[in-house]
């Protein structure tokens, strides 16, 4: 099929996504011109591309990376630049999906490492050398949150703010590359997060469009997704590369599907309430969860959807006894974060554009903490919406009014989130926002860890 073709189908195809998904409730504004890396004719078919590393245990990183012609999985590594005297072997594999054939993806895991130290790699025999740094074992640590990046103007400028940004990993949650049934667009994702994706830890979840369902054309969801971004997924007993969890630096994070099974019968469940029951606090005094479809949500955007709703009557009560810090999500196409442990002297200046629908709120209020089954609650999870890294349906700028009591902080821009966990009792949150290619830091908030708060225990 001619390029011309599939980008016909594909057009087709977003117009009938977007008509079932949003039932036209809501209008978005256009997004950036769509940012494509395209593929290199004249590059080595050994050539490695799409490198990105993601977190094995407590002292291992996959490394993975697709070439056009079949070559030996392996990797040789070493801490010292050119010195390569380490290597390891994995696995290769490659997918279909309808005309498209991926290249040969790599996978091959390598450790054990030493925490908070630059490794410098190379993928295959030949080809350039890549570094990396491992998170680090101990407190402090710094992590990037994000979500819907897709590949836009707007994603490059939000992966522009996170490179400079100083982080050791970084979250992503779901809503990958917004190929959306049109396979090259994984390949030129896989190129455009390269530079940050090849230089610290990605974790990632799925979101609506990386489920790539086709009925009777290509029936199997996430295949792609499944290829090419392999998380921890067996260490931590899951059987589902669409929810794990891993440790980091005193952090236990659970990444959760959205868009698999989440009932009280399902694996998934039974999961999540084994991998709760081994946390220990003492150990990891930080609980984070990362899914997509958010549980709160006073955008107009995505309401009613049962990945969210349902999912939270399912689950919330599960993250409320296990007394989980922070959850965040993406989907809805702007920032959110309902209620916050601020202290008392904290206040949030007003904002006066269309878009932004803040304003300042009382010290008594702050004091209410954190959410359960919709009211404030001390001993809740702090739930952040993050959906705005770039994607190219714009933003979701119709918010419900009156803003509901718990939504502290609302904002239809671009942008990525910065967690800056300090010890085993201060975590500092910060929503860094781009317009016009600048990053402002635009909402901020100092959480205390749940494990260590009197009543929650």
């Amino acid at each position: 099929m001619a390029v011309k073709t599939w980008f016909s189908v594909l057009a087709l195809a977003m117009v009938v996504v977007q008509l079932i998904g949003t039932g036209m409730a809501y209008e978005r504004p256009p997004a950036r011109k769509m940012y494509i890396v395209l593929d290199d004719d004249d590059q080595d078919p050994t050539h490695p591309e799409q490198v990105h590393i993601s977190m094995v245990g407590a002292d291992k990183m996959r490394i993975t990376w697709v070439t056009k012609d079949e070559t030996p999985p392996e990797v040789h590594y070493g801490t010292a630049q050119g010195q390569l005297g380490s290597s390891a072997t994995g696995s290769t594999r490659s997918y279909k999906y309808a005309i498209y054939t991926s290249g040969t993806i790599h996978d091959v895991v390598i450790g054990p490492l030493n925490a908070n130290t630059v490794y410098y790699y190379r993928c295959g025999s030949s080809g350039p050398e890549f570094s990396f740094k491992t998170p680090p074992s101990q407190f402090p640590i710094r992590i990037a949150v994000a979500g819907d990046f897709g590949q836009t103007e707007w994603t490059k400028s939000t992966l522009d703010h996170i490179s400079k940004s100083n982080y050791d990993l970084l979250l992503l949650a779901g809503d990958l590359s917004y190929a959306d049934f049109y396979q090259p667009l994984w390949d030129s994702f896989g190129r455009l997060v390269e530079p940050l994706a090849s230089q610290r830890p990605w974790m990632t979840t799925t979101g609506n469009h990386d489920v790539e369902k086709i009925i009777v054309v290509h029936p199997e969801k996430f295949t792609s997704y499944n290829a090419r971004w392999h998380m921890p997924f067996e260490e931590s007993g899951s059987t589902s590369n669409l929810y794990y969890s891993f440790e980091v630096a005193g952090v236990h994070v659970v990444v959760l599907g959205s868009y698999t099974d989440f009932g009280l019968d399902s694996d998934q469940y039974r999961w999540l309430q084994a991998d709760l029951g081994k946390v220990d606090r003492k150990r990891t005094p930080w609980l984070v969860v990362m899914l997509h479809a958010p549980w709160y949500n006073s955008n107009s955007a995505h309401q009613g959807e049962e990945e969210s709703d349902g999912m939270r009557e399912s689950m919330e009560e599960m993250l409320y006894k296990a007394q989980v810090d922070v959850v965040f999500a993406g989907h809805v196409h702007a920032y959110e974060r309902f209620v916050s442990s601020l202290p008392p002297s904290s206040r949030i200046t007003p904002i006066s554009q269309s878009n932004h629908t803040n304003s300042i709120v009382s010290a008594s209020h702050l004091l209410q903490d954190r959410v359960y089954q919709g009211k404030t609650d001390k001993c809740g999870p702090v739930y952040i919406t993050i959906g705005d890294g770039g994607n190219r349906e714009g933003l979701a700028t119709k918010y419900i009014d009156p803003k509901p009591d718990i939504s502290l902080f609302r904002e239809a821009s671009f942008g990525h989130g910065q967690l800056n966990v300090v010890d085993g009792n201060t975590m500092e949150w910060t929503w860094h926002r781009n317009d016009d290619n600048q990053s402002v830091a635009a909402d901020s908030v100092t959480l205390k860890s749940l494990a260590t708060e009197p009543g929650c225990n």
